[in-house]
């Protein structure tokens, strides 16, 4: 089916049905059916390690993986926020393009600040136009802010950070003695009991525990007392409770800790070095000696743009694939993904690696990190072969549940899973939730 190195994962047993294609020079619904089936293949295995039964058979839909990958809710009678600031997107520049990612509050501030103008767009567009694009980006990184130039393929393999991510592995794991905690699996819910702490925010790290709450885990997830994203939360708390804590604080730290010690599997979205200045590993691990954790960043964990702030759109800037995208469609703008395709693959071998992780717990006494990136997400998309294809019809409402979901914000269809595992269904225990409607505490 596919020419991808997903060797971090074993060996891959699953089946595909349905017939979907994503229209772009890349195989993106090759991406959306391999990262869910790293998913459901790690389900599986775990299933038949915890002795619940015989290894059950996996199916992919490649139609319903296809749809995920842009959006699983479909509200009735109301609507979800723009997912987009009115001032982020791509402006030509003195040189080429720049990509301004602004719908964070700091980052839309740091890219004003840098380039002196109104929040208009009109006004940022001509402001875009007197700078040369790496100037520009370097510019606005450096004010805390978020900004890619476009660069080709050939231009990214050369490139220190392109070279850097290229010689990492899909997932890059480190690892240490110890078992992980009995949790309370059953065969239609072997993770029933695990418990998950979620600090990750759009988008890749919230698919990541959507999955995980899909088989029956327990996700906790942890948002600053301010942080809103309202343009995504409908899709991605699905089967979540959701709190806040300050841990710049003495008393929201204390709690940290409370659940860290509590907690099976930690996930995570800080740039490298940055979860350590809060609550260092080794005081993590000494919490909780069964902790697996899972670490995402944007450009990789080596090179000189590890650090760097990122987001899918960003990424697709700077690894060429939108150059690619733009070369491939005979236009003289951008022209990214079809959907915000490494976020969502990533998100789901996050979870893979969740369960990998689970897995040389149960058979090898050993606990891990893993740490992934959507730089080189992009890195395997690239590898994959598949067709073009055509833009993917729907969604109808046979791709949707029977069942409607009673959200806070109103009645809404869920798409159908598009894993499907034998004898252990993808199914959530609660429906989408609002940032903050839970107590920072395990039920």
């Amino acid at each position: 089916m596919t020419n991808a190195d997903l060797s971090d994962f074993g060996t891959l047993e699953f089946e595909v049905f349905g017939d979907a294609t994503w229209f772009s020079c890349f195989a993106v619904s090759e991406l959306a059916v391999v990262s869910m089936g790293a998913v459901g293949s790690a389900v599986a295995d775990l299933i038949a390690a915890l002795g619940l039964g015989t290894k059950p058979v996996v199916t992919v839909d490649r139609r319903l993986a296809s749809l995920w990958f842009q959006g699983s809710i479909q509200p009735q009678g109301w609507s979800v926020p723009p997912l987009w600031d009115a001032i982020a997107g791509d402006y030509r520049a003195q040189d080429g393009w720049i990509r301004l990612h602004t719908n964070a509050p700091h980052h839309r501030a740091a890219a004003l600040s840098v380039l002196g103008c109104k929040p208009e767009k009109d006004a940022v567009s001509e402001a875009v136009r007197g700078w040369a694009k790496d100037t520009l980006e370097a510019e606005i990184v450096a004010a805390g802010g978020a900004a890619a130039a476009m660069r080709s393929r050939d231009e990214w393999l050369v490139h220190p950070q392109g070279k850097a991510v290229a010689a990492e592995p899909l997932v890059r794991w480190v690892r240490r003695d110890g078992p992980c905690r009995d949790w309370l699996p059953t065969r239609d819910r072997p993770l029933k009991g695990l418990r998950v702490l979620d600090l990750t925010r759009v988008l890749a790290g919230p698919i990541a525990t959507r999955a995980l709450a899909g088989f029956g885990a327990g996700v906790l997830r942890v948002d600053p007392p301010d942080w809103q994203e309202p343009g995504v939360v409908p899709d991605v708390t699905l089967g979540k409770r959701c709190s806040r804590l300050d841990l710049k604080t003495a008393e929201g730290l204390s709690r940290f800790e409370a659940l860290i010690a509590r907690a099976d599997v930690l996930v995570h979205g800080y740039r490298p070095g940055a979860l350590d200045a809060i609550l260092p590993s080794e005081r993590r691990a000494a919490l909780a000696p069964g902790l697996i954790e899972v670490c995402l960043d944007a450009y990789g964990w080596t090179g000189p743009w590890a650090g760097r702030r990122g987001f899918d759109s960003l990424v697709q800037m700077s690894s060429g694939i939108a150059d690619a995208g733009a070369r491939w469609a005979g236009s003289d703008h951008p022209h990214p993904l079809p959907v915000q395709a490494l976020d969502h693959a990533t998100g789901y071998l996050m979870a893979a690696s969740v369960l990998t992780g689970l897995l040389y717990a149960l058979e090898r006494r050993e606990i891990g990190t893993a740490h992934l990136s959507l730089a080189r997400t992009a890195e395997l998309l690239t590898s994959l072969d598949g067709t073009c294809g055509g833009a993917v019809a729907g969604p109808v409402q046979a791709d949707f549940s029977e069942q409607i979901e009673h959200t806070p914000w109103g009645p809404a269809d869920r798409l159908r899973p598009a894993i499907l595992v034998a004898g252990a269904p993808m199914r959530w225990d609660r429906p989408a939730s609002e940032l903050g409607s839970a107590d920072p505490a395990w039920s």
